[in-house]
């Protein structure tokens, strides 16, 4: 049996708000068949940190083989060129 894909999701899911394309995000990549290190950021600050950490604009990033995929649109377009 092949091992598993593997993959790191960065979501936000503070009190205030759950994004839902972290969401969907997490189901695009269950959908591929990946498992998912998946960490929720559920404070502003958490969210804020992460941001500056790894130089960007906004969460969900997805990171498959240790390289930034992106956001959501990113992911999907990464599925789209794997064809």
């Amino acid at each position: 049996m092949p091992a598993k894909l593997r993959a790191v999701l960065y979501r936000m899911a503070t009190p205030e708000l759950t994004c839902s394309f972290g969401l969907r995000a997490k189901e695009l990549l269950v959908s591929k068949g990946f498992l998912i290190e998946e960490h929720v950021l559920v404070t502003r600050a958490e969210v804020d940190a992460f941001k500056q950490a790894h130089a960007v604009e906004t969460t969900p990033q997805t990171f498959i083989d240790g390289r930034r995929i992106g956001g959501y649109d990113d992911l999907v377009a990464y599925f789209r060129s794997e064809r």
